[in-house]
């Protein structure tokens, strides 16, 4: 058996420390050397914040009642000996709850009021606002304390049927699905709107993000969570009964927030947890496998995942295995093949495309650099050919040098402003592109649908503005890569003639890529039509529900017009920093030629003394592409490794709604 989902969590967090640690090296190194441009710096801190922010966000999700609390308890936080998350008998976790670790902030528990749903803000906005949140101190030494600090995630509330409607947790027309009035009227709610804990648990402190959702009902009142929230989840635990198998809700919740994503399967693991309830004394060992295995059939077939994603566990049984240290019972428990499962499937995945995309940035920085130290051998080249010619020469040929190299120098003076012209119509386009992504266009493109969804009533024409909408939106995106292939055209014919005028080397960088972003607007797109056509007809018809819809699609489209934009913009600073790199080279070159002009003409030893000057510095940069390789191969992987993870774009940048 391959290692647990913790032992491989933890080797991904060393290999992050290391590979930081190398980062660091590397940029040092570069400013030693002059060899840190701006772009490239800009290169080495994304690529460095990138590694050390990255987050694997591992969802659970369930209807009430079926163990997600416990499956938690048993995967990440038995060492405590006990119960960390309330998992006693019914309805546990009420609220979302992210569990995660921020360096720098106190363990803590946020929570928010349940009546901040009454007001129009997301949860995004509502987490830049701490002093609406209530806070409660977690003391990591006491594990009673701890315990009872988060059982607040399942405290409830009881209010009046309208109160209830106005949240979100009543619909009239639902009957049998609303919750059931006491003899006063009042319905149960959840006290908190969502949850976040933050503790130091070593695999949070490494990049992990739980997240525990609530029920079917809860679930869908909270768009944000639907929406954003879970599909950014680099995994999702479907939990089942293993007695009762897929049933009515559990199906509802399948296909409204999780089932129908395209590339998204690979990424579900389905749990058939509380297999211990087959286990009895009428039924023989191989009864119990046979009903699993049925049961492990049914549910692949009806929620269409591979039979090698649905697992059955025991949580309960895990748990106490883990605690009692009793490793026969935690065999049987099934808990090892899940996280076997977690650990080589759908995380594991996640982190090598991590690292492949990591590796492609590093071998960018080696490109770039390796450009630097050839323009800086090419001029020590024509410097030596230079030097060698004047070998026995009388004073007149040294003047006639001199002449020559104030000409080129002056030819070269003039070329600056053709530069300036190029980058002038290059910054224009850009800002266009700016624009078109900014703020300011998405809100116009979402201006129709604001304006559907708004009247209070059934919206029976959503679908089409919503189609219609995201046809702008994905034109707009397509746009930009249209403009983006435009811009590296004329660098490119630029490029070409500065190249042959003046005898630069620039190569202008591939088109930027922007598909990642059109297919990621299409998966939202998805998922938002999904949404209003599954069991939320209803919702819509409340303009409250609506327009936290509409918020909750405003933030997360703006995170992929803003990830765009950065992708465009550090393209931009890479394709012109290498011109910027080679003119400041170009200028130290006529600099060097001159003096050398000057000491020969001062003293007769001194046209050997720059020749052997020259072969040192020829020798010096030898060594220094000799240390680049050493310092950068141990960061890019194997082949192999790389062509198996695909870089994702959307994935890779950090989660715009963590704290």
């Amino acid at each position: 058996m391959g290692p647990s989902f913790n032992e491989q969590f933890d080797q991904h967090g060393v290999w992050r420390r290391a590979f930081a640690q190398q980062l660091s090296q590397l940029g040092q190194w570069m400013g030693a050397h002059e060899l840190m441009d701006r772009a490239v710096q800009e290169r080495l801190q994304r690529l460095e914040e990138q590694v050390r922010s990255d987050k694997v966000m591992v969802a659970f999700v369930a209807e009430f009642s079926r163990g997600k609390s416990e499956l938690i308890n048993a995967i990440f936080f038995a060492g405590y000996g006990r119960r960390i998350m309330p998992a006693s008998a019914g309805r546990t976790t009420m609220c979302p709850t992210e569990l995660g670790y921020e360096s720098g902030s106190q363990p803590s528990l946020r929570l928010l009021p349940i009546q901040t749903r009454m007001q129009p803000q997301g949860l995004a906005e509502w987490r830049l606002r701490p002093e609406h949140w209530t806070e409660v101190a977690l003391d990591m030494d006491d594990a009673a304390q701890l315990a009872d600090a988060l059982a607040k995630v399942s405290e409830v509330r009881r209010v009046p049927v309208d109160e209830a409607r106005a949240l979100g947790f009543w619909q009239d027309e639902a009957g049998d699905d609303n919750p059931v009035p006491d003899a006063a009227g009042l319905v149960e709610v959840p006290m908190w709107r969502h949850a976040i804990i933050n503790i130091p648990h070593p695999l949070l402190k490494q990049g992990l993000v739980i997240l525990d959702t609530p029920g079917l009902n809860a679930v869908g009142a909270e768009p944000e969570l639907t929406i954003n929230l879970i599909p950014q989840a680099h995994a999702v635990v479907f939990i089942l009964g293993a007695d009762t198998g897929v049933t009515r809700s559990d199906l509802a919740i399948w296909r409204e927030h999780l089932g129908t994503v395209e590339d998204a399967v690979d990424a579900r693991l389905v749990v058939l947890n509380k297999i211990d309830t087959l286990w009895d004394t009428l039924n023989s060992p191989s009864q119990v496998q046979a009903q699993l295995e049925r049961q492990r059939h049914t549910s692949a077939e009806m929620l269409g995942v591979p039979l090698s994603h649905v697992v059955p566990v025991s949580a309960q049984k895990g748990l106490v295995a883990k605690i009692q240290c009793d490793d026969v019972l935690l065999e049987l428990s099934g808990l090892p093949q899940l996280e076997e499962a977690l650990a080589q499937g759908v995380v594991g995945r996640r982190q090598a495309i991590l690292r492949a995309t990591v590796a492609s940035g590093v071998a960018g920085l080696q490109a770039e650099i390796r450009r630097t130290i050839n323009i800086r051998r090419r001029d020590l080249d024509d410097q030596m050919l230079e030097l060698r010619s004047l070998r026995g020469k009388n004073a007149s040929v040294i003047d006639a040098m001199r002449a020559r190299i104030e000409q080129e120098q002056q030819e070269f003076d003039s070329s600056t402003a053709k530069i300036h012209a190029v980058r002038a119509v290059h910054l224009k386009m850009l800002r266009e592109l700016f624009h078109q992504l900014g703020a300011r266009s998405l809100k116009a493109q979402l201006a129709e649908l604001s304006e559907a969804l708004q009247p209070k009533g059934l919206k029976m024409g959503v679908r089409k503005v919503y189609g219609e909408t995201f046809a702008r939106v994905r034109t707009i995106m397509e746009g930009a890569q249209t403009t983006g292939a435009e811009i590296q055209a004329m660098l490119g014919g630029t490029f070409r003639q500065l190249n042959t005028e003046f005898g630069f080397s620039l190569q202008v960088p591939p088109a930027p890529q922007l598909d990642g972003f059109v297919h990621e607007i299409a998966d939202i797109e998805q998922r938002h039509l999904q949404y209003v056509g599954m069991g939320n007809t209803l919702r819509l018809a409340q303009p409250e529900f609506a327009q936290r819809l509409l918020r909750a699609l405003g933030l997360r489209l703006r995170t992929v017009f803003e990830s765009a934009a950065n992708e465009l913009e550090l393209w931009s600073k890479s394709a012109t920093s290498q011109l910027d790199a080679q003119l400041r080279e170009r200028k130290r070159s006529f600099a060097r030629r001159i003096e050398a002009v000057n000491r020969i003409q001062e003293a007769a030893s001194g046209l050997m003394d720059r020749i052997a000057e020259i072969e040192d510095s020829e020798r010096e940069l030898g060594a220094l592409e000799a240390r680049l390789q050493e310092l950068t191969v141990q960061m890019l992987p194997p082949a192999g490794d790389a062509a198996q993870a695909r870089p994702e774009i959307a994935n890779t940048a950090p989660m715009p709604l963590r704290a």
